[in-house]
């Protein structure tokens, strides 16, 4: 067969598969280096490697001699999951460690069928919306793309309140329904708050949280002003979110409560495994401590409050 070579910015640097006739050669490594992001799918590394050499993910993977089933399904409502061998291929064409490219990117346990393969095949597969990866920092991705920047999605924190927040750059995501990151440059609440960040809480603790911050963000409670107000310079600084099909103030969500979701979650950690047999119904003193973290005056919730039900079951 004659070998793929790449046109225009990559046409100078040779063959990028070679097969021979009768079954497949050696596939040397490619000639541009294409970096994954920590936790980026695999789906959006697969279509950035590919984009650099002008083919399409399926392309690459067929030039690699990779079997794959289902429907190809771009990112971020599609992923892909590969076999050892597929993991090896890929790797050694990117010129990156096996075991680099599998830390960096974040892969779901693949099926019995794919992860015991001995052969190098792949499955695209649909990705639930509320595990969908994030649009990851533009320049960031640019750094690890060579010629052309092609939008990265990535997979935030577990242990963090569910959105991207780069630091260095001032960008941020929270939801996959924007297909690029958002400024934050007027909001440093957002940067402070990932900064001291030092310990995430813990899982459960997290849980509840979002939950109660979503409770009090969707019923304007307690911290309505605050998240107005943030929300209105989020906007402001982000034209474009007020002419999408959704609206800002449900996608932007996780970015708005963000800081208080986070502080929330490292508070509840301090509180005992379990409640005592007869739980104070006024817990006035955990409040007091958690009013001054979130830099409220006082913090007085309903008994119906999702907080109130956290502070005497568990």
């Amino acid at each position: 067969m004659t070998p793929h070579t790449p046109t225009g910015a990559g046409a100078s640097t040779g063959a990028v598969l070679t097969v021979r006739d009768g079954g497949v050669g050696p596939c040397p490594p490619g000639a541009l280096r294409v970096r994954p992001l920590p936790g980026e799918a695999t789906t959006s590394y697969l279509t950035r490697l590919a984009t650099a050499y002008q083919l399409t993910p399926g392309q690459l993977l067929d030039g690699l001699h990779i079997t794959t089933t289902n429907a190809p399904t771009p990112p971020p409502a599609g992923d892909i999951h590969l076999s050892a061998e597929a993991t090896r291929r890929l790797a050694a064409f990117a010129r990156t460690p096996s075991a680099h490219l599998a830390r960096a990117l974040s892969q779901r346990p693949p099926p019995a069928a794919i992860g015991t393969a001995g052969t190098a095949t792949a499955r695209w597969h649909t990705v639930d919306c509320a595990v969908q990866p994030l649009p990851a920092c533009t320049c960031c991705t640019i750094r690890r793309s060579p010629y052309q920047a092609v939008p990265a999605w990535v997979h935030p924190p577990p242990d963090l309140p569910r959105a991207l927040i780069c630091t260095r750059h001032q960008q941020a995501a929270a939801d996959p329904r924007h297909n690029r990151p958002l400024d934050i440059r007027d909001l440093p609440e957002l940067t402070r708050a990932r900064h001291t960040s030092r310990r995430p809480p813990t899982t459960a603790s997290l849980a509840w949280a979002t939950t109660i911050t979503t409770r009090w963000y969707d019923h304007h409670q307690h911290l309505h002003q605050r998240w107005r107000s943030r929300l209105n310079r989020l906007t402001t600084t982000n034209p474009h979110l007020t002419k999408g099909p959704a609206s800002p103030a449900l996608t932007c969500r996780g970015l708005i409560t963000y800081p208080e979701t986070l502080t929330l979650a490292t508070t509840l950690d301090h509180l005992p495994p379990h409640p005592p047999a007869h739980p104070d119904p006024r817990p006035t003193a955990f409040l007091a401590h958690l009013a001054t973290r979130l830099g409220l005056p006082r913090l007085a919730p309903a008994d119906h409050d999702l907080l109130r039900t956290r502070l005497t079951t568990h």
